[in-house]
């Protein structure tokens, strides 16, 4: 088969190439920001930006309840089905109003007590109190979000990603200058109204086509089945973002907030070519697997999916490992080279993860709930151990140790539950 014909049919070649785009346009902006944080607050301002952060993604969870994935699962499903999607996002946006109400109230009277938790003074309480007033944008852009990959549109989601973070990009970098981390921490509360409008000024016509706004009614048909994934994201995201928080305050306590802002730095690299990973499970494997009917479709497209992707995964891996000295010195500076230790872990930690995710995707594209619950918690629990353990004996690199070895454990629990759809004889799934 000619190359440019083996491209043009193959979907995920497409949406990997327009992703690549994405990625790298966030990375140049990343490497920008995270130079300017490092010199302008450095590893201790790094380690307060990294709590911020987790705080946002367990809001971009509780206010949408945690329905995006299910948003993604039932719109490839209904969306030539008028009635199927009307149904839907009645149920979405009563349990979004539900959560947003609730979260925001606590968010602006719980900000003292949160800055205290977090930051160890009352001093940032005001970032508390904008991200309550954010809070209804945090849940519409998930739930908007999850049209776009329902619909598989990755041109449209490629062209929001590239405006709003560069807006938003812009936007930090000008309060860092005036304001310091302060300054900084404000502005990342204030990012999801960017994206908000951002999404609406290009995706906004488009989602009147799925989304009649005007014959939502205060209905909740699906609410049992939405709520399931609502238990996916608690543990999914939100547990996971706490993990983080407690490891984050550990380093601080037991060693030093320096070190927690080299390990926060080190998770920040991850997250930049994860975010390309992370993209392409949800905009193309949910939609397909939601497709797939039949265990031999099912092992056809895993294995698709490892030939196309897999060898692209290492060779930018290895590109990351052997430029690690070089990739510190010019996203942070030279008091971060502590970090290059900390490299082949993570690496072969999210490697790890990124085999395992291809197939943990059925349990959500399936809405097995028991399945993916148990072996997330199963991951998280024992990160939360190992880590606990190890960073007695070998400080923050412990904790990455711990990351791959939790992987592993996953990977393992995965394989085994999907044991019969990947080995055994042809059957419904």
């Amino acid at each position: 088969m000619k190359l440019p014909s083996f491209f043009n049919n193959n979907l995920i070649l497409k949406i990997t190439s327009l992703n690549s785009l994405v990625v790298g346009t966030r990375l140049l902006i990343s490497l920008l920001v995270q130079n300017l944080l490092a010199s302008y607050t450095g590893q201790a301002g790094i380690a307060k930006v990294g709590q911020i952060r987790n705080i946002s993604n367990i809001l971009m969870s509780v206010s949408s309840l945690g329905v995006f994935n299910g948003v993604v699962k039932y719109v490839s499903e209904y969306k030539n089905n008028q009635e199927g999607l009307l149904k839907l996002f009645s149920t979405v946006f009563v349990l979004s109003s539900i959560a947003t109400f609730t979260l925001s109230l606590f968010m602006f009277f719980g900000a003292d007590m949160l800055s205290q938790w977090l930051f160890f003074t009352e001093a940032y309480s005001a970032v508390f109190k904008i991200l309550a007033v954010a809070a209804p944008f945090i849940a519409m852009n998930r739930i908007f979000n999850g049209v776009i990959n329902g619909i598989s549109a990755y041109k449209i989601h490629a062209k929001i990603e590239i405006v709003w973070y560069t807006l938003a990009s812009l936007l930090l970098m000008v309060s860092l200058y005036y304001y310091n981390i302060g300054g900084v921490l404000l502005a990342i509360a204030v990012t999801p109204i960017v994206q908000f409008f951002v999404l609406i000024f290009i995706f906004g016509k488009t989602l009147k086509e799925y989304i009649k706004f005007s014959q939502l009614s205060f209905k909740a048909p699906l609410i049992k089945v939405l709520l399931g994934f609502t238990l996916i994201s608690f543990v999914a995201t939100v547990c996971s973002n706490l993990v983080e928080i407690n490891f984050r305050t550990l380093i601080s306590d037991r060693i030093s907030e320096n070190e927690a802002g080299i390990w926060t730095a080190m998770s920040s690299i991850s997250k930049i070519y994860m975010q390309f990973l992370i993209t392409i499970f949800s905009i193309y494997i949910l939609p397909k697997y939601s497709e797939i009917h039949f265990s031999e479709a099912f092992k056809k497209e895993v294995k698709t999916i490892y030939k196309t992707l897999l060898p692209l995964v290492i060779i930018g891996m290895l590109f990351v490992y052997f430029s690690k000295e070089y990739l510190i010195l010019t996203i942070y500076n030279e008091a971060f080279i502590g970090m290059t230790i900390l490299f082949k872990w993570q690496l072969l930690a999210d490697l790890v993860r990124f085999i395992a995710n291809i197939l943990s995707f059925k349990f959500l594209a399936k809405n097995q709930i028991n399945y993916f619950v148990s072996t997330q918690l199963l991951g998280l629990l024992s990160y939360y151990i190992f880590g606990r353990l190890l960073i007695n004996s070998y400080d923050v690199e412990g904790l990455v140790m711990a990351l791959l070895f939790s992987n592993l454990l996953y990977l393992v629990a995965v394989f085994f539950v999907l044991r019969n759809d990947l080995f055994g004889k042809n059957k419904a799934i």
